[in-house]
């Protein structure tokens, strides 16, 4: 008996091996036997940053892919109530607000690094002596629609960079039929800078940028959020709302959002920029002096925190913003600088909560 089950064990375990070795049509010497399979390891890795631009732009540190040396152009934008909204403000890279006669305000755009040459530029309006004074602090063709006795002698006289309307360069401005004359002028940087290259004028940058801190943001905002300034005109309001999310300031004129009619954007910058000087009524058409030249005080705000310090025009003929005699380092982004008169302080002209 004993015999007997170990030769049908021994028949059975043959069995099995065959088995085994025939399913799927194998021999044992095919058979690959695998190691226990275990889950692998995946090691998390950072995700990578994208790589920095190689260039930044000179007036508001925003990067470029590359280099943009083209001459700045500073177009006289009206600031009236029927020439608003404006086409193409939201597009340059500062914008320089400055009283005119009537204690009402013009805008001073420079335009340098814009990549787009044919958004609408407008309304234009007419020049004055300070108005030169700060395009040439830039080495900037002044685009405009007539000026003042005082202003074309400059222009003439010293044979400074210009297209005016009137005067010297018709073809690269054209009227609009959507509004009266003289709220209803326009042009583009194409033109324009078809123009200063007929005329010969500088077409490149031949001014230092501004600096500019590393970081593209501050870590964390201040408390400044919502901003009044009153330059002169009581009735004349401009506001400024900070923008949590895009670390800008939105800007209204009398509670109303200030817009581009280009594209219907708010307009909003990153640092605005408070600087006094002395204004001086001429005649009585109250035509103005304003001194570009002898520096003063200035208040510079930027994602909710202030720096107080004082301006200066520069060997290189540049309006420089200092603390404690070093150059302050703006935000990245878009400015807004407002010329204020003299007589009161700063903090009298801006209030914020």
């Amino acid at each position: 008996m004993k015999t007997f089950r170990r030769l049908k064990l021994g028949v059975l375990a043959v069995l099995a091996i065959g088995l085994v070795g025939c399913g799927n049509g194998t021999t044992n010497s095919d058979i690959n036997i695998s190691p226990t399979a275990t889950n692998p390891i995946v090691e998390a890795t950072a995700t990578p940053e994208p790589p920095k631009p190689s260039f930044q732009a000179s007036f508001t540190g925003i990067g470029l892919e590359q280099e943009v040396n083209n001459a700045p152009i500073a177009v006289l934008i009206n600031n009236l109530a029927p020439a608003r909204p404006q086409s193409g403000l939201s597009q340059a890279d500062m914008i320089w607000e400055v009283l005119a006669e009537g204690g009402i305000t013009r805008l001073v755009a420079i335009f340098q690094s814009t990549p787009d040459n044919d958004f609408d530029i407008g309304p234009v309006r007419s020049n004055r002596p300070y108005f030169i004074d700060l395009a040439d602090s830039f080495g900037a063709v002044i685009a405009h629609a007539g000026a003042s006795n005082d202003a074309y002698a400059i222009l003439q006289r010293q044979k400074k960079s210009y297209l005016d309307e009137i005067s010297n360069a018709g073809p690269y401005y054209w009227r609009s039929s959507e509004r009266k004359a003289p709220h209803n002028l326009y042009t583009n940087l194409a033109k324009l800078r078809e123009g200063a290259e007929k005329k010969s004028y500088q077409t490149e940058l031949s001014v230092k940028g501004y600096p500019f801190t590393e970081q593209d943001t501050l870590t964390a905002s201040g408390a400044i959020k919502k901003l009044e300034v009153i330059i002169q005109l009581k009735g004349y309001r401009v506001g400024y709302q900070y923008d949590e999310v895009k670390g800008t300031y939105l800007r209204s004129i009398n509670d109303e959002p200030h817009i581009d009619k280009n594209n219907d954007e708010q307009l909003s910058t990153t640092n605005l920029i408070f600087m006094q000087t002395n204004h001086k009524v001429l005649d009585n058409e109250g035509r103005l002096s304003v001194d570009l030249q002898s520096g003063g005080d200035a208040l510079i705000i930027s994602h909710g925190h202030s720096i107080e310090g004082n301006w200066i025009r520069a060997e290189d003929g540049m309006i420089r913003f200092l603390q404690n005699g070093v150059e302050i380092n703006f935000s990245k982004g878009k400015n807004i600088i407002h010329i204020l008169p003299t007589g009161k302080a700063i903090n009298e002209h801006v209030k914020w909560e």
